[in-house]
């Protein structure tokens, strides 16, 4: 089986984590909930800091969550998430997407959120997922799509944060604009009972601009993306300042309007 050979564009600096710990099983897995029965097994790949994890753990009060992820080092955060909340049927491990180290129908759910745009190969990956799933279980994916993210006032500065991030994400081995392919890559991957939807997350008041925009002025500039951008030859560091500066200029301005697009999909295994 393949292994990773994409390299994750935004790293685990602070202004990185300050998104992710907001994500909730709620806002990031809505899709999915439905589907949910107190005794399941799922596994969370890319479970990054572990909202997402900790909430799906308390879904499944007589079942057990496995949280992944392949890097080693934000799993310590995921861990303290699940102590603090008093979680004990939730475990944590490395794992690459593409080689999973577990038997063939072992989940009963396996979900990935925000993970297949940073994967080398999201076919391979989708086929592992099908692999581990039970007969009658689920593998649900959500991704953004950042070709389809749209934000009022028009700023020439967002414009070319949109271009310089999609081409880094394209040199480290990913697809930016996962959300619109998923169905496809299910497809291909062999899948033949897939729903598809899609959701928004949306930042339109005062502190959803400051927050939205300061995170991706902060991540323009000190993240692992901007020594990703700067050493493949896409920016020099006065572009980036200038790419962070606009990101504020427009959480400034009152009438600022920011809608991220996903897309989901929720495939059933054969029973």
């Amino acid at each position: 089986m393949s292994k990773e050979t994409a390299v994750y564009t935004h790293g685990h600096h602070e202004s990185v984590l300050r998104s992710h710990t907001w994500r909730t099983a709620v806002n990031s897995a809505a899709y999915l909930l439905p589907s949910l029965k107190p005794h399941m097994r799922i596994l969370d790949i890319g479970c990054g800091p572990g909202t997402i994890t900790a909430d799906l753990a308390e879904l499944v009060p007589d079942g057990h969550v496995t949280a992944v992820d392949h890097a080693p080092g934000i799993l310590e955060r995921a861990r303290a998430t699940a102590t603090e909340r008093g979680l004990d049927n939730v475990e944590f491990a490395v794992a690459d997407v593409h080689a999973l180290e577990y038997p063939d129908d072992t989940f009963c759910v396996v979900h990935a959120h925000q993970v297949l745009q940073h994967v080398g190969d999201p076919v391979q990956a989708l086929r592992e997922m099908h692999r581990v799933t039970k007969p009658g279980g689920f593998v649900a994916v959500r991704d953004s799509d950042y070709a389809a993210m749209t934000w009022y006032p028009l700023s020439r500065g967002m414009d070319d944060w949109l271009d310089l991030y999609r081409r880094v994400a394209r040199a480290n081995g990913g697809e930016p604009d996962a959300g619109r392919r998923l169905k496809s890559w299910a497809l291909t991957a062999g899948f033949t009972d897939i729903t598809s939807s899609s959701s928004t997350w949306c930042y339109a008041t005062a502190e959803e601009r400051a927050w939205w925009s300061g995170l991706w002025a902060d991540r323009t500039v000190a993240s692992a993306y901007a020594d990703r951008a700067t050493e493949g030859g896409h920016a020099t560091a006065e572009r980036l300042d200038a790419v962070s500066e606009a990101w504020r200029e427009w959480g400034r301005q009152e009438d600022a309007w920011f809608s991220v697009l996903h897309g989901e999909i929720l495939c059933r295994k054969p029973a």
